[in-house]
């Protein structure tokens, strides 16, 4: 009986074992943002510009050691210019003149200037209450989808819905078209 008993409890151990190794449930493990390994941090490596030989050499400012390069990334900047922005005022405060008319739009309804802030405390709250059950902390399994999904839209019953009402969807794949037999 002992034995059997040993069995039993070398078994189940295998088997928890085995199952803490599984693949998460299909969950990518780019859901947890928190660096685990020793490696690089892939979001935090930017490649450099190309380097240019300027015309006039003379013409090229004074080395300033820790300081920056022309090389140097400038991701703020190069996402203003691909937008059609100048990335020449980003370190200016203000709006610029041709985007007051956007903001002030946005803004008609009043701001709250701490709104990040807000809403990270109110996210917190949010995933401390739905935190899992116990197997689902203690081998720390992913349950974003699972506790976010009362708050998630039903992507086709809100499709029916406005096609119901007469509004276009011309984004949207077309209904289904009965073939005659």
């Amino acid at each position: 009986m002992r034995a059997k008993f040993g069995i039993i409890v070398i078994a189940g151990a295998t088997l928890m074992s085995l199952a803490a190794c599984g693949d998460r449930n299909g969950v990518p493990e780019l859901m947890n943002l928190r660096q685990t390994g020793e490696g690089a941090d892939e979001f935090g490596i930017l490649p450099t510009k190309p380097l240019e030989v300027p015309v006039d050499v003379a013409a090229l400012p004074e080395p300033t050691p820790g300081g920056s390069n022309r090389t140097d990334p400038t991701p703020e900047g190069d996402a203003v210019a691909a937008l059609g922005g100048n990335p020449a005022a980003l370190g200016r405060t203000g709006v610029p003149a041709g985007d007051g008319g956007l903001v002030g739009h946005a803004a008609r309804f009043g701001t709250t200037p701490a709104i990040r802030a807000q809403l990270a405390a109110e996210d917190l709250d949010y995933r401390r209450s739905n935190d899992g059950r116990l197997l689902e902390r203690v081998f720390n399994v992913n349950i974003y989808y699972k506790a976010y999904e009362p708050l998630s839209l039903d992507q086709y019953a809100e499709l029916e819905r406005w096609r119901a009402a007469g509004a276009r969807t011309v984004g949207a794949p077309p209904e289904a078209v009965e073939t005659p037999r």
